[in-house]
């Protein structure tokens, strides 16, 4: 202990020469990590507060240098660097010398201010990164379909196991707010048609009116959008958090695929489920339009009549082949944003909305898409 703090006593940083252009600072016995301590705040006192503008480290007296001593020394000819200040160091050893090129070298240059571009490069820059981002889903999505036929030649492989557990979270937990949703949009889209078209005496068609837009177009919109903010985000959450924990990591460690073992169950699960929260809410929105209908005065038997003569299998295989797309979309992008989830405490945030509002984005484009399509086809 005694030895110790003699050696401590005996290292010293003496300022020899003090100008007001050139500080020159003389170090001697041990630079060592146990004697370095009260020396580097000394030594970095001594260089900020003097407006030099050369400064010499005189290591001539230096018996022995570890590490630590190293250290001290490249960080006050940094320090000098960043005050524009010229440095130098006088009478260190060659093996200490040799240490401290070494060090010089792989130690990282100390960061600048990044300037904020101007509008024009900000708009490049958006533009570049907006089409990047549109590679990425492309590439994504087809990587998922090619997992996914593989594993559909290998069933065996697939996590069954995990596919009825989300599959659970997904649809079975979900029915409870798209059943009452559908009700809802029922009842608005019932009383917001009557109003028109009770003018003219055809109030009764109502029930045409909200029948065909509800199972065709409606329906299917709405359980996405309820999907998408639901089980996308949690998609999202769930991967992007595994992906801070490095487990996605761990997985590319084991051999093990992320998207089969990860994104496939999800994509699946959520793909299947949505069709049948489409069927509950096309249900409980023709309910909805029903009591709207007999609240008019319309016997239950007419309203029936009315939606079954509007209504054709076409027109609901046309909402359930929506669904399973729409499914897939958000499935797919849900977990592409959590796997794209950078370091940071709002990461997963920032993971989360972007799922959510890719899935709304392409779920708008997809419905132009088929909107277009059955148009032309005359479905």
């Amino acid at each position: 202990m005694d030895a110790s703090k003699d050696t401590a006593a005996a290292t010293q940083c003496k300022v020899i020469d003090h100008s007001p252009k050139e500080v020159r600072l003389e170090f001697s016995g041990d630079l060592t990590a146990q004697t370095l301590p009260p020396l580097w705040k000394q030594c970095t006192r001594d260089v900020e507060d003097s407006r030099i503008q050369t400064l010499i480290l005189d290591a001539s007296k230096v018996q022995t240098c570890d590490g630590a001593g190293i250290g001290l020394l490249s960080y006050l000819l940094h320090l000098a660097k960043e005050r524009n200040i010229t440095a130098t160091v006088i009478g260190l050893r060659d093996e200490m010398a040799q240490l401290l090129d070494r060090f010089l070298k792989t130690s990282p240059e100390p960061a600048f201010e990044t300037t904020q571009p101007n509008p024009i490069e900000s708009v490049g820059m958006q533009t570049v990164a907006f089409f990047q981002d549109i590679y990425e889903q492309v590439a994504f999505f087809a990587r998922v379909l090619i997992t996914g036929i593989a594993l559909l030649l290998q069933p065996r492989k697939f996590r069954w196991h995990d596919f009825f557990k989300i599959a659970e979270h997904a649809g079975v937990r979900a029915v409870g707010i798209v059943s009452v949703l559908g009700l809802l949009f029922g009842l608005i889209m019932a009383f917001s048609s009557a109003m028109p078209l009770k003018q003219f005496g055809v109030e009764i068609y109502v029930s045409d009116l909200v029948a065909i837009a509800l199972v065709r177009v409606l329906g299917p919109f709405i359980t996405a959008i309820i999907v998408a903010g639901r089980t996308g985000s949690a998609y999202a959450a769930e991967i992007g958090t595994m992906k801070i924990n490095n487990e996605i990591d761990a997985l590319e460690v084991m051999n093990l695929d992320p998207v089969a073992f990860l994104v496939l169950p999800r994509v699946w699960a959520t793909t299947i489920m949505t069709p049948l929260l489409t069927v509950a809410a096309n249900v409980l929105g023709l309910v909805g339009a029903a009591i709207v209908i007999l609240s008019m005065g319309y016997p239950l038997v007419t309203y029936g009549l009315h939606v079954q003569s509007i209504l054709s299998i076409p027109d609901v295989m046309v909402g359930l082949t929506k669904a399973v797309v729409y499914g897939g979309l958000i499935g797919t992008v849900g977990c592409l944003r959590g796997l794209q989830t950078q370091i940071g405490s709002g990461a997963v945030g920032i993971s989360t909305t972007r799922a959510v509002v890719t899935s709304i984005i392409l779920l708008v484009i997809a419905e132009g898409c088929f909107s277009v399509l059955l148009y032309f086809l005359e479905i």
